[in-house]
């Protein structure tokens, strides 16, 4: 076994031990829609260091929803999906050719609420072998294929705050920015997106953000 799988299998083991660690809140009351979100983390040598960082996609900029945006791999609940698991899996092969063997699953989050009243499930997987992923975008759902760093969604560095009201109640949404050096562009990540990747890097890095949340009440989580 080479150092670079040991060194992963590591860290798969101790991210898995977080989360076990981690009170989930789980819903007795989940909206009739329901999606799930891959959130695919794996490790990689950045800089000196072993950096976790996470796969995300710009979506097409012809779809009905969002287009444009900066997403997880997910999408709507079919009727042949077990369980959220089965969804995120399903659908990250669909929208960027992750084949479902190379992801280990290390844990389901509980849901978050979007502004049209769906839920959508944060499942968390783990890539041991990123080489032997072939990122093939889905032309009609991904324009984009990207990683970031997960640490980022903790640092005030390179964030901008916007303070938004919906139906009297005044709440703070997080944009990202990310320049990528192998795209040679700059991504924003915010939203919804971004209030799922400050919950899994906090549980992950185990320490608050930098910066105040003030998270929309019709998301639906916990302080």
């Amino acid at each position: 076994m080479s150092s670079t799988t040991t060194t992963d299998s590591t860290e798969l083991q101790n991210l898995i031990k977080r989360f076990q660690n981690y009170e989930t809140h789980l819903r007795q009351h989940l909206p009739p829609k329901s999606s799930a979100v891959l959130v695919c983390l794996y490790q990689e040598q950045r800089e000196d260091k072993n950096e976790l960082r996470v796969i995300l996609t710009k979506r097409s900029s012809t779809l009905s929803s969002h287009p444009g945006e900066v997403a997880l791999p997910g999408g709507k609940r079919d009727e042949e999906d077990k369980d959220d698991i089965a969804t995120a899996l399903r659908e990250a092969r669909e929208e960027i050719g992750l084949d479902p063997s190379l992801v280990t699953i290390i844990s389901v989050l509980e849901p978050f609420v979007n502004k049209k009243g769906m839920s959508v499930v944060p499942v968390i997987g783990f890539l041991l072998d990123k080489k032997a992923f072939k990122p093939l975008p889905n032309p009609a759902e991904v324009e984009e294929i990207f990683d970031v760093p997960l640490e980022m969604f903790l640092k005030d560095k390179n964030k901008r705050t916007e303070e938004r009201e919906h139906e009297g109640e005044r709440y703070l949404l997080q944009y990202f920015d990310y320049y990528s050096e192998d795209k040679e562009r700059n991504f924003i990540i915010w939203a919804l997106t971004a209030g799922i990747l400050i919950r899994v890097a906090s549980i992950v890095y185990q320490r608050l953000p930098e910066f105040q949340e003030r998270k929309p009440r019709f998301w639906n989580q916990p302080s």
